[in-house]
């Protein structure tokens, strides 16, 4: 029977918006969320700057620079692209690993799969708010150090290019890597005595405060295993000159090898964490 009256026009049911609408909406309360937290923000943003100045104060005492054949780098140009490295691993994998085991944990996530809400939106959110997250940060580092530090950015499109396609394929693998990871601390209290040890160590293997070819070389293969040493490779190919290669352990910048790297472990990331992320805590079944 017709509900319809006559001079009335037919209801009609309001479209439920696609999951790329819902990952955007998720996305800005993502950001929302994460901008609440004023202590997170500070330390994910400023420590790449703090790190940068005072590695470039220390090791650049006395105009002290990496010597080449054609001229010389200083410090603060050689840390660069290690800090946006492990800038973009912060606010990807450390940041997600972190900030998800404790939804999981609160009872968040299992009050969100409850709702229409679908997965994939959810997760669209998250890599949303890394993605933003990530360039406001750099942006922010970047800025900081042609300003006050004098280090020359790229000045041509080739190297931009370089820099785009290995900052999203380093957030990439860095936020579902992040998302994987989440499921390993047993509670929320307990992610960050897990996640941040891991995160130290990589920064010192992977070339992030020292020179890398000066790493024991037992060192250096155990950090070739993982993605952050392969960023900071990627990024040194986009702000040092092309004749700083030679500093590198195979003599070249390898960027062939970098987007195998990290396209592997986004693989990696996304098969375990499809097959291990929890919505629920360990104890609630």
């Amino acid at each position: 029977m017709s509900t319809t009256h006559a001079g009335s026009t037919p209801r009609t049911r309001a479209a439920v918006p696609g999951t790329l609408a819902l990952g955007l909406a998720r996305t800005g309360y993502e950001l929302r969320s994460f901008f609440r937290e004023r202590d997170a923000v500070i330390f994910i943003f400023a420590y790449p700057v703090i790190m940068l100045a005072i590695f470039a104060t220390v090791f650049g005492q006395d105009d002290a620079s990496i010597e080449l054949p054609s001229g010389q780098v200083p410090f603060a140009q050689y840390f660069l692209p290690g800090m946006v490295a492990t800038g973009v691993m912060l606010t990807s994998f450390q940041n997600l690993a972190i900030s998800i085991a404790v939804e999981r944990d609160e009872g968040g996530l299992k009050r969100l799969r409850a709702t229409p809400l679908p997965a994939t939106a959810y997760f669209l959110g998250k890599i949303g708010q890394v993605l933003v997250n990530c360039t406001l940060q750099i942006a922010v580092l970047l800025a900081v150090a042609a300003v006050v530090f004098d280090v020359p950015m790229p000045q041509d499109a080739a190297h931009w290019a370089t820099f785009v396609w290995v900052l999203l394929l380093g957030t990439a693998s860095g936020a579902i890597c992040g998302v994987a990871f989440s499921s390993l601390p047993r509670s929320g209290r307990s992610a960050s005595a897990v996640v941040t040890p891991v995160v130290l160590v990589l920064q010192f293997i992977s070339g992030v405060f020292f020179q890398f070819d000066q790493l024991p070389s037992w060192m250096q293969q155990v950090a070739s295993v993982f993605p952050l040493k392969w960023m900071a490779q990627g990024m040194r190919s986009v702000f040092l000159p092309d004749e700083a290669a030679q500093l590198e352990v195979s003599g070249s910048w390898q960027h062939g090898a970098i987007a195998a790297v990290l396209l592997a472990w986004l693989v990696v990331g996304l098969v375990v964490g499809v097959r291990t992320f929890r919505w629920r805590r360990r104890d609630d079944g």
